[in-house]
């Protein structure tokens, strides 16, 4: 059985492949600063005596006629063997290719790693570049009208801007250029697992996706019953702290089960000890 972290790394994997077509152009431009005349597409995979399959694959000539094969990497948790995956890649490219070959990782995790980028030793020298999201204003990827290169934001720099006001900020944006999109529940799901890669900002996009209202009240919906048990828990707690009522009572008032109404109790006695 999969553990959770691997079926979170998944789900942040699938997000980034399918909506590559749509950010590279802005990463490769607006966060590696590349000089970029024409980009031709290679294939993801490469094989020797083994099987590589990089996050994504170019190949670029820039302003002045020259040509090389442009790898990233997409990263989100800080791996001390990167270093030997990315030299692994570059030899099979250099191979392949023939051609100067630039790689970077991108990290999407809000932590400083500390993986090694290079190496070196007697009879070989490597390195490749690692880009933090973290280090990047997230008003870069607001000025974008698409929803995937917006949603990028939330794993950005906030500058001196509140959690609370750059994902709403986000949200009204991915809200607006998405005013008539059946699949509007797709972005905004997106958006929910990057969000779990920054300190506290599931919370604030709680709070902003309650506020837009009727279009996230959906009965099977994740977030929309993660919400409703949270206002659960206040009146209940509420109930508790204010009224002298019995167990049984307060269960009544509630709806809901009175096992639920003896652990809040006790979790309320345990917070005021």
């Amino acid at each position: 059985m999969r553990s959770e972290a691997t079926q979170q790394a998944s789900q942040y994997d699938k997000i980034i492949k399918e909506n590559l077509d749509v950010t590279l152009p802005v990463i490769i431009r607006d966060v590696l600063a590349l000089d970029v005349c024409d980009s031709e597409e290679l294939p993801d995979d490469i094989q020797h005596t083994k099987e590589r399959k990089p996050d994504a694959l170019k190949k670029i000539t820039d302003s002045q006629g020259k040509s090389y094969v442009l790898h990233l990497e997409f990263q989100r948790s800080d791996d001390s063997e990167m270093v030997y995956r990315m030299a692994d890649y570059y030899i099979m490219l250099l191979r392949k290719y023939k051609l100067p070959v630039k790689q970077f990782v991108i990290f999407l995790s809000e932590k400083n790693p500390k993986m090694p980028t290079n190496i070196v030793n007697e009879h070989l020298t490597f390195d490749f570049e690692l880009i933090r999201l973290n280090d990047i204003d997230y008003k870069l990827f607001l000025r974008s009208e698409n929803p995937e290169i917006k949603m990028l934001g939330i794993l950005a720099n906030y500058r001196s801007d509140s959690r609370y006001k750059v994902v709403k900020t986000i949200v009204d944006g991915i809200d607006k250029s998405l005013a008539q999109n059946l699949n509007k529940s797709r972005y905004f799901k997106q958006l929910r697992i990057f969000a779990r890669l920054r300190t506290g900002v599931e919370q604030e996009l709680l709070k902003v996706m309650d506020s837009l209202g009727s279009f996230f009240k959906v009965e099977n919906d994740v977030f929309y019953k993660y919400a409703e048990k949270k206002k659960t828990d206040i009146v209940v707690a509420n109930l508790l702290s204010e009224l002298k009522i019995t167990d049984e009572q307060a269960a009544r008032i509630a709806d809901v089960p009175v096992s639920y109404i003896r652990n809040m109790r006790r979790a309320l006695k345990k917070k005021q000890a």
